[in-house]
């Protein structure tokens, strides 16, 4: 692996305010090149400029759509930034040393989160538990798909290995809650995204572009994968849950 950017050339990098609005666009939902384009107001080769220094140094990562393989999202990789912070502040003063993280503070109403994917056997069922076990049960999460089928055995597996039992899950049709009160959507398939339905109270939508594991040619190494990766988006998603949403986050584009 290459060396990433030293402190100076991590600050010069993020202080460039496209690529710092490039950052924050990502970090509340995966995008597409021409979708970001339109957010942050520019072209879309100077916006592939910026997100190609962005992927050089790790901050943001990208894979092929399942929708449209001529297309790929991008994602913000939270846990790289937060390495490169801390090595900055560290480089600083050791005294900026980032402390232990305390818990998130809880709402005094349970946020209400749905996860949808296409078949609901897998990706939205793990996100739907592990934000419930994640939390201490501080939200309602729910999940659905717009074409369920039964919970894949494999998914039972990884998410029992983390603790998490979701044998007696069963899957739902995305309909079951088009009529429901939701403060966030979060679509884990690119599929879904594109007849994702609109939900009453515009609630915060967000995508996280995940392949499905059941397709993948390498069985449950690719559950153990879907399985981290909803860890960690899971775990962002908690530390922001009591952040009231921005303007952008209410009116997506």
């Amino acid at each position: 692996m290459a060396p990433g950017p030293t402190p100076l050339e991590f600050l010069a990098l993020v202080a460039d305010p496209r690529r710092w609005r490039l950052l924050t666009e990502l970090g509340r939902s995966d995008r597409r090149v021409g979708e970001l384009a339109g957010l942050v107001g520019e072209a879309p080769n100077l916006v592939s400029y910026h997100l190609a220094a962005l992927r050089a140094a790790g901050l943001v990562t990208s894979r092929r759509s399942s929708a449209d393989g001529r297309d790929s999202y991008y994602r913000f990789d939270p846990a790289r930034c937060r390495e490169l912070l801390d090595a900055t502040g560290i480089a600083l003063h050791p005294a900026l040393a980032r402390p232990s993280g305390a818990a998130a503070p809880r709402s005094r109403r349970k946020p209400r989160i749905l996860f949808l994917c296409t078949g609901n056997s897998a990706r939205s069922q793990m996100a739907e538990a592990m934000l419930d076990a994640r939390s201490d049960h501080g939200v309602v999460a729910r999940s659905a798909g717009s074409r369920p089928k039964p919970l894949h055995p494999d998914a039972v597996i990884v998410m029992a290995d983390r603790g998490i039992d979701i044998s007696d899950r069963r899957s739902k049709h995305l309909d079951r809650f088009v009529h429901s009160d939701f403060d966030r959507v979060i679509t884990l398939c690119d599929r879904v995204r594109e007849v994702c339905p609109d939900f009453p109270g515009h609630p915060v939508t967000a995508h996280w572009s995940m392949p499905d594991p059941s397709a993948e040619p390498d069985g449950m190494a690719a559950f153990e994968r879907a399985a981290d990766e909803i860890d960690a988006r899971v775990a962002l998603l908690v530390a922001t849950l009591d952040a009231p949403p921005t303007p952008d986050e209410r009116n997506p584009s």
